[in-house]
């Protein structure tokens, strides 16, 4: 899956800034604050989002995880906008690293309450994916998990048409994570060359794995 734009290095904080399919993804700024919280004053970004973010202290400190996620190389989040309107804000993609064995990396998303239906949310992830697997800085993931709560159809359809199967249902974990949830995934194009790891055959955005929100 290829991106039809360009990828542009950010003078502003280091970042990346990805241009494809109309959208324009950068690291996020201090002066998305207003649009980060009227993004989160949404019936279906509490639903689904386990990460919840209410008042202008709580918006900042997400905006600074962003900042230092993006320094310490664990945390690769984007704002989305248009890219004729870049002040509008039509949601979040983020790639999420740890010290994990198999080098496997965490995607999520989601997307503001007028940007739905758009297909926003699926340019995004593929954007990003495309990002992951062939421009990333340094040694990429082996693969990407994208996981959600079992009935979040839209994400489902959002993670299928980027290419990330099903690959497992994982159980609740209550009360943050009250139903199973579904890990979709989608193997880097080398590890894709190498015998499958054994497995279980079994909207608004993803809820995000266990150890962090989105």
């Amino acid at each position: 899956m290829d991106h039809d734009g360009e990828i542009r290095v950010n003078d502003h904080g280091g970042g990346v800034t990805l241009a494809s399919g109309g959208l324009l993804l950068r690291p996020w700024r201090e002066d998305d604050l207003a649009a980060l919280l009227r993004a989160y004053d949404d019936p279906a970004m509490r639903r689904w989002l386990a990460t919840q973010v209410s008042g202008p202290d709580a918006a900042a400190d997400w905006l600074e995880a962003q900042r230092t996620g993006w320094a310490a190389g664990t945390r690769f989040a984007f704002a989305v906008t248009g890219t004729g309107r870049e002040g509008q804000l039509l949601g979040n993609v983020v790639l999420k690293r740890s010290a994990r064995p198999d080098g496997r990396a965490e995607v999520g998303y989601w997307t503001t309450a007028p940007a739905r239906g758009r297909g926003v949310a699926s340019r995004a992830l593929a954007a990003l994916t495309d990002w992951a697997f062939t421009d990333f800085p340094g040694p990429g993931p082996a693969g990407l998990d994208l996981l959600h709560q079992v009935d979040n159809g839209a994400s489902c359809r959002v993670a299928e048409k980027c290419g990330y199967a099903l690959a497992r249902v994982i159980p609740a974990l209550p009360p943050d994570y009250p139903l199973d949830g579904h890990v979709h995934v989608r193997e880097a194009p080398a590890a894709a060359l190498r015998p499958p790891a054994d497995r279980r055959a079994e909207g608004a955005g993803t809820g995000g794995g266990r150890s962090s929100g989105r």
